[in-house]
C-alpha cells in the first residue's frame, strides 16, 4: 500500500471543502493532523538517538572488558605467589567483574529509560494537546 502523498492530501482537502460540513474546520484538522506527524517524527528521532547512544555505551563497555581481561589473564599467569595468592587474585577479580557487569547493566538500562521516557513525553504531551484541540473543535460546532 503506497503512502499518501501531500498532493493526495491537497486533493481530500479540496473534496471535503467541496461537501459544505457546516462548522468543520477542515484546516484546524489537518493542523492537528500535522503536529501529530510532527510529534511522532520527534519521538521516533528520539528513540533512535536513544538506540545509538546504547549502542555506542556497549561497543565502549566490550572494549573495556575485553582489556580488563587481557590484564586479568596477564597478571594470573605470572607465576609470582602461592597457589593460594593467585586463587585470592583470581577470586578479586571475578568479584570486581561482577560488580562492574552489574554497574555497566544499570547505565544500560538507565541509557533506555531516558530515551523511552523523552519519547513517550512527547508523545503524551501531543495526545493531551490534540484530545484539546479536538475538544475545541466540539465546541465551536
Amino acid at each position: 500500500m503506497a503512502n499518501p502523498s501531500s498532493e493526495n492530501f491537497m486533493d481530500f482537502r479540496r473534496v471535503m471543502g467541496e461537501w459544505k460540513i457546516p462548522n468543520f474546520d477542515l484546516d484546524a484538522v489537518a493542523q492537528t493532523q500535522r503536529r501529530n506527524i510532527e510529534a511522532l517524527t520527534q519521538a521516533n528521532q528520539l528513540a533512535l538517538e536513544g538506540t545509538q547512544a546504547v549502542i555506542r555505551r556497549n561497543m565502549e563497555l566490550a572494549k573495556q572488558g575485553m582489556e580488563e581481561l587481557q590484564s586479568m589473564m596477564s597478571e594470573l599467569t605470572k607465576p609470582n605467589g602461592s597457589m593460594e595468592d593467585r586463587l585470592a587474585r583470581q577470586a578479586d577479580f571475578s568479584k570486581k567483574a561482577i560488580e562492574k557487569g552489574i554497574a555497566n547493566f544499570r547505565d544500560l538500562a538507565d541509557l533506555m529509560t531516558k530515551a523511552n521516557t523523552e519519547a513517550m513525553n512527547v508523545l503524551t504531551k501531543r495526545v493531551t494537546e490534540s484530545l484539546e484541540e479536538v475538544r475545541d473543535y466540539t465546541k465551536a460546532a
